[in-house]
C-alpha cells in the first residue's frame, strides 16, 4: 500500500499542532467512549481526504495486529495499515525539522566559501593582469592568455577537478619565459618562428631564468590549496551525510512501534495525550539505533574539520598566497632582466641564433594604478577575513557535535514525548509514568528494549559512516604539521607524494617579497559571484589597448 505524500517539515508541525488544537475537545479517557466521530475526524484530516469505512461507534478489532486492545476500538485493519504509513512520515519529518538548521548552516557557508574563493582567484587574477599593464605593458597582451589559463586551473584544482598544481605552475613559467625573453632581454625585435619561441620555452627549465621563484610558488600553492581544496570536499560530504539520513528507511519493526506509540492511541479514542517520556526514548532510540552509530565519526569529522581550518594558515593561507602571486612574478621577472646577458648566452647556445625581424608589439596605454571598483577589498570593524568566515562558522558548527548522539533525546524531549508529570501512554493505556526499563544509544545499548527489536545492521548507515572515515583521513592526513607535512597529489594515473617542509622561511615567501605585502582584507558580504573565470575588465582592458594602438597610428 502506498502512504500519502509526505508534507515538508513546516507544513508537518503546523499541522501537528492543528491536530492537538482538534482533539482538545475529544475524549480523552479510553473508558466510555460512546463514539468514533473525533477519532473520525482526525483520521481524514491526517491521511489527507474522506476515507470509507470508518466506524461510526467502538467495536471488537480482532483483525488488528498492532492496536490489539480489550477494549472495543475505533480502528480497523485498514485504518491501522495507513496509520502504519502515517507514523512513519510523521518520523521522519520530525528528523527533516531537526537537521534543517545544520544542514542549512553547512550548505549556506560551503556557497559562501565557494563564492568568495572565486571572487579570490578573481582579485588575485586582476592583480597580476594589472602588474604587466602597468609595469611590462609591452608583454601585457600576450601575458593574459597564460595568467588568465593559471587562475582557472587554480579554480578547476580549489573545485574538485584532476588537475595537477605543480604542472600549471610549470606552465605558467615557461610560457613567461618566452615574452620575457623578447621584450626584456631581446627587446623590440622578435623570432618570426613558432618554433624558436618554443625552444626558448623548453628550455626555461634548463636555464632557470626566475631563479627559485617557481619552486617558491609550486610549494605555496600546494600548502595552501589542497587544505581549502579538501575543506570544501569535506563540507559538500557533510550536507550529503545529512541528506542521507533524513530520508532512511525504517524497519518493520520500528514502524509497529512508532504506530503503537502515535497512533494506537486515538483507537481506544485517546486523542490527545502524548507519549510517556521514557516509553518514546525507548522507540525512538530503537528506530534511530543505526543513526546513532554515527555520533562518533560525525564528532571527528567536525574535530577534524576544526583542527584543519586553525591551521591553515601563513603559507597554508590561500588569501595570503594568492593576493600575493603577483609579487613574485614580478621578482621572477625582474631576476631574469637582471640576468639577461647570461640567459641571451644560453639560450643562444640551446636554440641557436635565428633570423628575426623588428616588430611592435601592442602594449597597454592606459594606467591601472587608480583603484577601480571591485578592485581593492577594504575591511569594515575588524576585517572579515577567509579565515575568520571559517573560524566563525567552525564554532557554530561545533554545537552539533554530538548532533547523532542527542538526536532521539531532542526528538522525544521537544516533540514527541509527554511534559513531566502530565499523564502518558505508555503503549497500553495512559499512566502517571512509565515504569519499563530505558535503553542506551546505539545497537549495542538495544539489548532489551522492550518496545523495538534492533536486528542486524543498516547498509545505509555503514556506507555512511565509511564515507566519514575517509573524509576524516583525508582531514586529518592532509592537515598542515608545524614541521613536516605530506602533500598527496591525487591524480588519474595514480599518486604522488611530495614531502614539502612547513616552515615558514624566506625562500616559502611568507613575508610577500620586496615590494612589499598585500594585507588581507577580504570583506565577505560584498562579493560579487563571478560566473566564469574570464573578468570582464581584462576584456575592457584589451579593447583599449587595441583601440589606442589604432589611434596612434
Amino acid at each position: 500500500m502506498t502512504g500519502t505524500p509526505m508534507m515538508d517539515a513546516q507544513t508537518w508541525s503546523v499541522g501537528f499542532r492543528c491536530l492537538l488544537l482538534l482533539a482538545l475537545f475529544g475524549s480523552t479517557p479510553s473508558e466510555g467512549v460512546e463514539t468514533c466521530e473525533e477519532v473520525r475526524k482526525l483520521f481524514q484530516w491526517r491521511v489527507v481526504g474522506a476515507v470509507k469505512g470508518l466506524p461510526d461507534s467502538p467495536r471488537a478489532g480482532p483483525d488488528l495486529q498492532v492496536c490489539i486492545s480489550k477494549k472495543p476500538t475505533c480502528c480497523t485493519r485498514k485504518m491501522e495499515e495507513r496509520y502504519q504509513i502515517a507514523a512513519r512520515q510523521d518520523l521522519q519529518q520530525v528528523l527533516q525539522a531537526s537537521s534543517s538548521t545544520l544542514k542549512l548552516l553547512i550548505s549556506r557557508n560551503a556557497a559562501v566559501f565557494q563564492e568568495t574563493l572565486e571572487t579570490l582567484i578573481k582579485q588575485a587574477e586582476n592583480y597580476t593582469s594589472i602588474l604587466f599593464c602597468n609595469t611590462y605593458r609591452y608583454m601585457a597582451l600576450e601575458a593574459a592568455a597564460s595568467i588568465q589559463e593559471f587562475f582557472t586551473d587554480v579554480g578547476l584544482y580549489l573545485f574538485g577537478a584532476d588537475v595537477n598544481s605543480e604542472e600549471f605552475v610549470n606552465r605558467f613559467f615557461d610560457s613567461l619565459f618566452p615574452l620575457v625573453y623578447n621584450h626584456l632581454i631581446n627587446p623590440d625585435v622578435t623570432d618570426s618562428s613558432l618554433e624558436y619561441s618554443e625552444c626558448i620555452r623548453m628550455a626555461r627549465r634548463e636555464v632557470s631564468p626566475f631563479g627559485n621563484i617557481p619552486k617558491r610558488v609550486m610549494g605555496q600553492m600546494g600548502r595552501s590549496l589542497l587544505p581549502s581544496r579538501t575543506f570544501l570536499q569535506a563540507l559538500n560530504l557533510g550536507i550529503e551525510v545529512i541528506n542521507t539520513t533524513d530520508h532512511l528507511h525504517f524497519s518493520k519493526e520500528c514502524s509497529k512501534a512508532l504506530l503503537r506509540m502515535q497512533y494506537c492511541p486515538h483507537c481506544q479514542g485517546i486523542t490527545v495525550s502524548k507519549p510517556c517520556t521514557g516509553y518514546c526514548l525507548n522507540v525512538v532510540r530503537g528506530c534511530l539505533a543505526h543513526m546513532a552509530e554515527l555520533n562518533p565519526h560525525w564528532h571527528t569529522y567536525i574535530r577534524s574539520l576544526e583542527e584543519l581550518s586553525d591551521a591553515m594558515h601563513g603559507t597554508y593561507d590561500l588569501e595570503h598566497v594568492l593576493l600575493n602571486f603577483h609579487l613574485l612574478v614580478d621578482d621572477a621577472v625582474m631576476q631574469a632582466h637582471l640576468n639577461g646577458q647570461n640567459l641571451l648566452e644560453q639560450v643562444n647556445k640551446i636554440c641557436g641564433r635565428p633570423v628575426r625581424i623588428p616588430t611592435q608589439s601592442p602594449r597597454c596605454s592606459f594606467d591601472l594604478s587608480k583603484e577601480k571598483p571591485g578592485m581593492k577589498f577594504s575591511g569594515r570593524n575588524g576585517e572579515e577575513t577567509l579565515a575568520n568566515r571559517r573560524k566563525e562558522f567552525i564554532n557554530s558548527l561545533r554545537l552539533y557535535r554530538s548532533f547523532y548522539g542527542d538526536l532521539a533525546d531532542q526528538l522525544c524531549v521537544n516533540e514527541l514525548a509527554a511534559a513531566e508529570g502530565l499523564p502518558c501512554w505508555n503503549g497500553e493505556d495512559v499512566v502517571k509514568s512509565y515504569t519499563q526499563r530505558v535503553v542506551g544509544n546505539g545497537i549495542k545499548a538495544q539489548y532489551g528494549n522492550p518496545e523495538v527489536k534492533v536486528k542486524g545492521t543498516d547498509p545505509v548507515t555503514n556506507q555512511i559512516i565509511d564515507k566519514l572515515k575517509h573524509v576524516i583521513q583525508l582531514l586529518q592526513g592532509k592537515s598542515p604539521k608545524p614541521d613536516k607535512w605530506e602533500l598527496l597529489q591525487l591524480g588519474s594515473g595514480g599518486g604522488m607524494v611530495e614531502q614539502v617542509s612547513g616552515d615558514c622561511d624566506d625562500e616559502d615567501g611568507c613575508g610577500g617579497s620586496g615590494s612589499g605585502e598585500v594585507k588581507r582584507t577580504l570583506k565577505i558580504t560584498d562579493f560579487i559571484y563571478l560566473q566564469n573565470y574570464t573578468p570582464v575588465w581584462l576584456k575592457t582592458a584589451q579593447f583599449l589597448c587595441s583601440l589606442s594602438e589604432f589611434l596612434l597610428k
